[in-house]
């Protein structure tokens, strides 16, 4: 087995997530991807595409770096969920800081103008190496090396007023997860 992915890397960072239903199997009522990138041709920023019912389950787009984001939504993130890859939809300046520890939680944060938003991660699980390829299903241009942390519990509040729903378990190819993960050490590939 070669030691070298032949594919061309297009991105690094991290994509932790948030997906809340009330009950297991009912509509997300919150769905937030969450983007920290190292590299990419956009170049280094943050980024959450956020729709809950605290933004009037309207997708806001909050960054602190457009082309990035544009970039993002014209691949990747668009390709991952359709609805986001709309590049009309305003992008909204934000500042992001992060803290915790995966051990205890882990919190991302961001202040865009009036908007303070948090999301958190806790009850961390045993991570899992997911390594897919380019094309593989073929209506997935893209393939991933990452670290996937599955978060039994995850919290997103906006301007103070939590998010309704909860994580639920999952399991992915026989291994315990999450409808809620950090996603870290995530790398982005396209066939050369």
């Amino acid at each position: 087995m070669a030691t070298v992915d032949p594919n061309s890397v297009i991105l690094t960072g991290e994509n932790p997530f948030i997906r809340l239903s009330v009950t297991d199997g009912s509509p997300n009522t919150t769905d937030a991807s969450f983007w920290r990138i190292i590299f990419s041709p956009g170049g280094p920023g943050h980024v959450l595409f956020l729709k809950s019912e605290l933004t009037e389950g309207q997708l806001r787009i909050y960054s602190d770096n457009i082309a990035m984001t544009r970039w993002l939504q014209s691949t990747v993130q668009g390709m991952l969920n359709a609805d986001t890859a709309d590049l009309s939809i305003p992008v909204t300046e934000a500042v992001f800081s992060k803290h915790g520890d995966t051990r205890d939680f882990w919190t991302e944060h961001l202040q865009a103008g009036p908007d303070d938003i948090s999301l958190t991660w806790y009850d961390i699980g045993e991570p899992l190496l997911v390594h897919t390829q380019p094309n593989d299903p073929p209506e997935r241009r893209y393939g991933v090396c990452t670290i996937l942390m599955p978060a039994l519990g995850a919290r997103l509040t906006v301007n103070g007023r939590h998010a309704s729903g909860q994580a639920w378990p999952r399991e992915r190819e026989g291994r315990p997860f999450s409808a809620c993960a950090l996603a870290f050490s995530e790398s982005w590939t396209e066939a050369r």
